[in-house]
Protein backbone atom coordinates (compact mmCIF):
# COMPACT_ATOMS: atom_id res chain seq x y z
CA UNK A 1 0.00 0.00 0.00
CA UNK A 2 1.36 3.36 -0.81
CA UNK A 3 2.01 6.17 1.98
CA UNK A 4 -0.85 8.88 2.30
CA UNK A 5 0.51 12.20 1.64
CA UNK A 6 0.34 13.07 5.08
CA UNK A 7 2.98 10.72 5.86
CA UNK A 8 5.41 11.22 3.04
CA UNK A 9 6.66 14.71 1.87
CA UNK A 10 9.26 13.86 -0.09
CA UNK A 11 11.28 11.49 -1.99
CA UNK A 12 13.66 11.18 1.11
CA UNK A 13 10.41 10.71 3.11
CA UNK A 14 9.35 8.22 0.50
CA UNK A 15 12.48 6.22 1.17
CA UNK A 16 12.52 6.50 4.84
CA UNK A 17 8.73 5.02 4.88
CA UNK A 18 10.12 2.35 2.71
CA UNK A 19 12.70 1.39 4.74
CA UNK A 20 10.63 1.21 8.05
CA UNK A 21 8.04 -1.10 5.73
CA UNK A 22 10.47 -3.57 5.26
CA UNK A 23 11.91 -3.55 8.79
CA UNK A 24 8.51 -3.99 10.18
CA UNK A 25 7.88 -7.21 8.22
CA UNK A 26 11.04 -8.48 9.54
CA UNK A 27 11.07 -10.88 12.99
CA UNK A 28 10.89 -8.78 16.40
CA UNK A 29 14.06 -9.58 16.85
CA UNK A 30 15.65 -6.77 14.84
CA UNK A 31 14.57 -4.25 17.69
CA UNK A 32 15.76 -6.11 20.37
CA UNK A 33 19.08 -3.79 21.35
CA UNK A 34 20.79 -3.67 24.20
CA UNK A 35 19.75 -0.50 25.92
CA UNK A 36 23.38 0.04 27.46
CA UNK A 37 24.50 0.43 23.55
CA UNK A 38 21.82 2.93 22.87
CA UNK A 39 23.58 5.83 24.14
CA UNK A 40 25.77 5.74 21.02
CA UNK A 41 22.95 5.60 18.60
CA UNK A 42 21.48 8.12 16.48
CA UNK A 43 17.80 8.78 16.06
CA UNK A 44 18.51 7.91 12.26
CA UNK A 45 19.16 4.52 13.40
CA UNK A 46 15.65 4.01 14.50
CA UNK A 47 13.54 2.28 11.47
CA UNK A 48 11.36 4.71 9.58
CA UNK A 49 13.93 7.42 10.55
CA UNK A 50 16.22 8.61 7.98
CA UNK A 51 18.37 12.10 6.91
CA UNK A 52 15.00 13.54 6.00
CA UNK A 53 12.78 13.04 8.83
CA UNK A 54 15.98 12.91 11.18
CA UNK A 55 16.92 16.04 10.03
CA UNK A 56 13.53 17.88 11.44
CA UNK A 57 13.34 15.69 14.64
CA UNK A 58 16.33 16.83 15.69
CA UNK A 59 15.42 20.87 14.74
CA UNK A 60 12.56 20.36 17.25
CA UNK A 61 14.57 19.04 20.09
CA UNK A 62 14.43 15.29 19.67
CA UNK A 63 18.11 14.72 19.34
CA UNK A 64 18.00 10.97 20.98
CA UNK A 65 16.15 7.66 21.43
CA UNK A 66 15.22 8.68 24.97
CA UNK A 67 13.57 12.16 23.98
CA UNK A 68 11.50 10.32 20.95
CA UNK A 69 10.63 7.29 23.37
CA UNK A 70 8.88 9.73 25.98
CA UNK A 71 6.78 11.81 23.10
CA UNK A 72 3.44 11.36 22.16
CA UNK A 73 2.35 10.50 18.38
CA UNK A 74 0.82 14.22 17.89
CA UNK A 75 3.90 16.06 19.26
CA UNK A 76 6.36 13.55 16.94
CA UNK A 77 4.17 13.75 14.01
CA UNK A 78 4.21 17.84 14.21
CA UNK A 79 7.81 17.65 14.60
CA UNK A 80 8.96 15.39 11.93
CA UNK A 81 5.97 16.45 9.38
CA UNK A 82 4.97 12.66 9.52
CA UNK A 83 1.45 11.02 10.27
CA UNK A 84 0.35 9.72 13.43
CA UNK A 85 0.53 6.33 12.16
CA UNK A 86 4.05 6.26 11.38
CA UNK A 87 5.29 8.13 14.58
CA UNK A 88 3.39 6.01 16.86
CA UNK A 89 6.07 3.28 15.09
CA UNK A 90 8.66 4.94 15.33
CA UNK A 91 8.11 5.79 18.93
CA UNK A 92 7.15 2.09 19.76
CA UNK A 93 10.70 1.35 18.35
CA UNK A 94 12.28 3.83 20.18
CA UNK A 95 11.12 2.14 23.39
CA UNK A 96 11.83 -1.14 22.00
CA UNK A 97 15.38 -0.15 22.49
CA UNK A 98 15.43 1.26 25.74
CA UNK A 99 13.24 -1.36 27.13
CA UNK A 100 10.49 0.74 28.12
CA UNK A 101 7.77 -0.84 30.21
CA UNK A 102 7.53 -2.83 33.76
CA UNK A 103 10.28 -3.63 35.54
CA UNK A 104 11.34 -5.12 39.71
CA UNK A 105 11.40 -2.13 41.89
CA UNK A 106 14.79 -3.49 42.44
CA UNK A 107 15.85 -2.65 39.05
CA UNK A 108 14.11 0.98 39.66
CA UNK A 109 16.39 1.52 42.80
CA UNK A 110 19.32 0.88 41.01
CA UNK A 111 18.52 3.98 38.64
CA UNK A 112 17.32 6.41 41.08
CA UNK A 113 21.11 5.85 42.67
CA UNK A 114 22.33 7.71 39.87
CA UNK A 115 20.14 10.87 41.00
CA UNK A 116 22.44 13.60 42.55
CA UNK A 117 21.37 16.41 45.05
CA UNK A 118 22.42 20.14 45.37
CA UNK A 119 22.86 21.81 48.41
CA UNK A 120 20.63 24.99 49.48
CA UNK A 121 23.39 26.55 51.52
CA UNK A 122 21.71 25.43 55.05
CA UNK A 123 22.41 22.40 56.76
CA UNK A 124 18.70 22.56 58.02
CA UNK A 125 17.49 22.72 54.49
CA UNK A 126 19.31 19.95 52.93
CA UNK A 127 18.23 17.92 56.03
CA UNK A 128 14.94 18.32 55.26
CA UNK A 129 15.08 17.52 51.61
CA UNK A 130 16.96 14.42 52.31
CA UNK A 131 20.64 15.93 51.63
CA UNK A 132 19.54 18.58 49.27
CA UNK A 133 17.38 19.36 45.59
CA UNK A 134 17.07 16.25 43.86
CA UNK A 135 17.78 15.84 40.12
CA UNK A 136 15.03 14.00 37.88
CA UNK A 137 12.52 15.55 39.68
CA UNK A 138 10.36 19.51 39.79
CA UNK A 139 11.18 21.04 42.95
CA UNK A 140 8.36 24.08 43.69
CA UNK A 141 8.52 26.54 46.45
CA UNK A 142 5.57 29.13 46.46
CA UNK A 143 5.12 32.21 49.32
CA UNK A 144 4.64 36.09 49.00
CA UNK A 145 7.15 38.56 48.27
CA UNK A 146 10.52 38.71 49.97
CA UNK A 147 9.91 34.63 51.30
CA UNK A 148 13.12 33.96 49.66
CA UNK A 149 12.16 32.27 46.74
CA UNK A 150 14.57 33.73 44.10
CA UNK A 151 17.11 34.02 47.12
CA UNK A 152 17.35 30.68 46.58
CA UNK A 153 17.07 30.12 43.15
CA UNK A 154 20.33 32.13 42.55
CA UNK A 155 21.90 29.68 45.85
CA UNK A 156 21.11 26.72 43.89
CA UNK A 157 22.73 28.14 40.65
CA UNK A 158 25.68 28.69 42.39
CA UNK A 159 25.83 25.57 44.38
CA UNK A 160 25.52 23.17 41.40
CA UNK A 161 28.92 24.35 39.95
CA UNK A 162 30.86 23.11 43.35
CA UNK A 163 31.96 19.17 43.80
CA UNK A 164 29.46 16.70 44.87
CA UNK A 165 31.29 16.62 47.67
CA UNK A 166 30.89 20.10 48.73
CA UNK A 167 27.25 19.83 47.73
CA UNK A 168 27.43 20.47 44.16
CA UNK A 169 27.18 18.52 41.01
CA UNK A 170 30.00 19.72 38.96
CA UNK A 171 27.88 20.76 37.05
CA UNK A 172 26.31 24.38 35.16
CA UNK A 173 22.53 26.19 35.30
CA UNK A 174 19.84 27.34 33.22
CA UNK A 175 17.81 30.08 34.46
CA UNK A 176 14.55 30.90 32.73
CA UNK A 177 13.46 34.89 34.31
CA UNK A 178 10.17 35.65 34.00
CA UNK A 179 9.62 38.68 36.49
CA UNK A 180 12.70 40.39 35.78
CA UNK A 181 14.21 39.16 39.47
CA UNK A 182 17.67 38.11 38.22
CA UNK A 183 20.73 39.61 39.56
CA UNK A 184 24.37 38.67 38.62
CA UNK A 185 25.26 40.46 42.17
CA UNK A 186 24.10 37.81 44.31
CA UNK A 187 25.58 35.51 42.73
CA UNK A 188 28.89 37.84 42.92
CA UNK A 189 28.41 37.99 47.08
CA UNK A 190 27.25 34.10 46.92
CA UNK A 191 30.20 32.98 44.77
CA UNK A 192 32.71 34.78 46.85
CA UNK A 193 31.23 33.83 50.09
CA UNK A 194 32.28 30.37 49.70
CA UNK A 195 35.87 31.06 48.01
CA UNK A 196 35.07 30.12 44.38
CA UNK A 197 36.36 31.72 40.95
CA UNK A 198 33.32 34.45 40.28
CA UNK A 199 34.28 34.42 36.88
CA UNK A 200 33.62 31.04 36.03
CA UNK A 201 30.59 30.86 38.14
CA UNK A 202 28.90 33.55 36.45
CA UNK A 203 30.16 31.79 33.04
CA UNK A 204 28.65 28.33 34.11
CA UNK A 205 24.95 30.63 34.49
CA UNK A 206 23.16 31.10 31.24
CA UNK A 207 20.43 32.84 31.90
CA UNK A 208 17.51 34.32 29.44
CA UNK A 209 14.44 36.62 30.22
CA UNK A 210 11.03 34.85 29.28
CA UNK A 211 8.11 37.82 27.92
CA UNK A 212 5.24 35.45 27.61
CA UNK A 213 4.28 32.16 28.44
CA UNK A 214 4.82 30.93 24.95
CA UNK A 215 8.47 32.60 25.10
CA UNK A 216 8.81 30.45 28.40
CA UNK A 217 7.77 27.38 26.66
CA UNK A 218 10.21 27.67 24.21
CA UNK A 219 13.51 28.86 26.49
CA UNK A 220 12.22 26.09 28.73
CA UNK A 221 12.10 23.36 25.87
CA UNK A 222 15.50 25.13 24.29
CA UNK A 223 16.66 24.74 27.75
CA UNK A 224 15.77 20.80 27.90
CA UNK A 225 17.74 20.02 24.51
CA UNK A 226 21.87 22.40 25.64
CA UNK A 227 21.26 20.82 28.70
CA UNK A 228 23.12 17.10 27.55
CA UNK A 229 25.89 19.73 25.50
CA UNK A 230 26.36 21.94 28.54
CA UNK A 231 26.49 19.75 31.22
CA UNK A 232 23.56 21.88 33.04
CA UNK A 233 22.05 20.06 35.83
CA UNK A 234 19.87 22.85 37.28
CA UNK A 235 17.02 24.57 35.42
CA UNK A 236 15.28 27.17 37.36
CA UNK A 237 12.23 29.29 36.18
CA UNK A 238 11.41 32.07 38.31
CA UNK A 239 8.54 32.27 38.61
CA UNK A 240 6.47 29.56 36.67
CA UNK A 241 2.89 30.92 37.22
CA UNK A 242 3.78 34.83 36.23
CA UNK A 243 3.31 35.28 32.42
CA UNK A 244 -0.14 32.54 32.55
CA UNK A 245 -1.50 34.49 35.67
CA UNK A 246 -0.97 37.84 33.60
CA UNK A 247 -2.34 36.51 30.22
CA UNK A 248 -5.43 34.48 31.24
CA UNK A 249 -7.96 36.48 33.45
CA UNK A 250 -11.28 35.75 34.24
CA UNK A 251 -12.88 32.49 34.45
CA UNK A 252 -13.70 32.44 30.78
CA UNK A 253 -9.75 31.56 30.21
CA UNK A 254 -9.00 29.37 33.29
CA UNK A 255 -9.53 25.77 31.05
CA UNK A 256 -7.12 27.11 28.35
CA UNK A 257 -4.36 28.43 31.01
CA UNK A 258 -4.54 25.10 32.79
CA UNK A 259 -4.28 22.88 30.08
CA UNK A 260 -1.41 24.83 28.67
CA UNK A 261 0.52 25.20 32.29
CA UNK A 262 -0.12 21.57 32.26
CA UNK A 263 1.80 20.86 29.11
CA UNK A 264 4.39 23.12 30.25
CA UNK A 265 4.92 21.34 33.76
CA UNK A 266 4.64 17.87 31.88
CA UNK A 267 7.51 18.73 29.32
CA UNK A 268 9.35 20.05 32.31
CA UNK A 269 9.06 16.57 34.11
CA UNK A 270 9.93 14.76 31.14
CA UNK A 271 13.52 16.75 30.57
CA UNK A 272 14.22 16.12 34.44
CA UNK A 273 14.40 12.43 34.34
CA UNK A 274 15.71 12.44 30.72
CA UNK A 275 18.85 14.69 31.28
CA UNK A 276 19.15 13.47 34.93
CA UNK A 277 18.75 17.57 36.02
CA UNK A 278 16.76 18.91 39.45
CA UNK A 279 14.31 21.56 38.19
CA UNK A 280 13.38 24.39 40.27
CA UNK A 281 10.17 26.43 39.96
CA UNK A 282 8.81 29.26 41.95
CA UNK A 283 5.17 29.76 42.12
CA UNK A 284 3.53 33.12 43.52
CA UNK A 285 0.86 32.98 45.91
CA UNK A 286 -2.48 34.37 46.44
CA UNK A 287 -5.32 35.00 49.74
CA UNK A 288 -8.43 33.01 49.81
CA UNK A 289 -11.13 35.24 50.96
CA UNK A 290 -13.10 32.30 52.49
CA UNK A 291 -10.05 31.43 55.18
CA UNK A 292 -11.46 33.10 58.14
CA UNK A 293 -8.88 30.95 60.20
CA UNK A 294 -5.48 30.14 60.22
CA UNK A 295 -3.10 31.23 57.24
CA UNK A 296 -5.15 32.29 53.69
CA UNK A 297 -2.06 31.67 51.73
CA UNK A 298 -2.56 29.71 48.92
CA UNK A 299 -0.27 29.16 45.75
CA UNK A 300 -1.67 29.43 42.46
CA UNK A 301 -2.04 27.00 39.74
CA UNK A 302 -5.05 25.14 41.61
CA UNK A 303 -4.36 21.31 41.13
CA UNK A 304 -2.89 20.71 37.81
CA UNK A 305 0.33 22.81 39.53
CA UNK A 306 -0.32 20.59 42.62
CA UNK A 307 -0.14 17.44 41.17
CA UNK A 308 3.04 17.33 38.92
CA UNK A 309 5.96 18.20 40.91
CA UNK A 310 7.99 15.91 43.21
CA UNK A 311 8.57 18.22 46.19
CA UNK A 312 6.36 21.08 47.04
CA UNK A 313 7.53 23.68 49.72
CA UNK A 314 5.88 26.87 51.35
CA UNK A 315 8.26 29.49 51.98
CA UNK A 316 7.34 32.94 54.55
CA UNK A 317 9.27 35.01 56.30
CA UNK A 318 10.01 35.27 60.04
CA UNK A 319 11.51 37.92 62.15
CA UNK A 320 14.65 39.76 60.53
CA UNK A 321 16.34 38.04 57.51
CA UNK A 322 14.37 34.98 58.82
CA UNK A 323 12.56 32.51 56.54
CA UNK A 324 11.09 29.01 57.14
CA UNK A 325 10.30 26.71 54.67
CA UNK A 326 7.29 23.97 54.91
CA UNK A 327 7.71 20.94 53.27
CA UNK A 328 4.05 20.36 52.11
CA UNK A 329 4.32 17.35 49.89
CA UNK A 330 6.94 15.01 48.78
CA UNK A 331 6.83 10.99 47.95
CA UNK A 332 9.50 9.47 50.20
CA UNK A 333 9.74 12.41 52.60
CA UNK A 334 7.69 13.74 55.49
CA UNK A 335 6.10 16.69 56.22
CA UNK A 336 8.42 18.85 58.29
CA UNK A 337 9.87 22.41 58.44
CA UNK A 338 13.42 24.03 58.57
CA UNK A 339 14.55 27.57 59.86
CA UNK A 340 17.55 29.38 57.65
CA UNK A 341 18.09 32.89 57.23
CA UNK A 342 19.03 34.84 53.86
CA UNK A 343 22.07 37.22 54.27
CA UNK A 344 24.55 38.90 51.98
CA UNK A 345 26.80 35.42 52.01
CA UNK A 346 23.50 34.01 50.70
CA UNK A 347 21.20 30.69 52.07
CA UNK A 348 22.73 29.80 55.56
CA UNK A 349 21.25 28.14 58.74
CA UNK A 350 20.40 30.50 61.50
Amino acid sequence: MSPKKTDVEDAEDLEDYEQFEDEESKSEDVLEIDSDSVAGIDVTDLPGVGPAIGKRLAESGYKSVEAIAVATPGELAAAGSIGETTATKIIKAAREMLDIGFETADILLERRKIAGRISTGSKALDEMFGGGIETQSITEMYGSFRSGKTQMAHQLAVMVQRPPGLGGLNATAIYVDTEGTFRPERLVDMAEALGMDVAKVLKGIVWARAYNSDHQILLCDQAMEMAPDTNAKLLVVDSVTSHFRAEYTGRGTLAARQQKLNKHLHHLQRGAEINNMAVYITNQVMSRPDAFFGDPTAPVGGHVLAHVPQTRCYLRKSKGERRICRLVDSPNLPEGEAVFTVVKEGIRDV
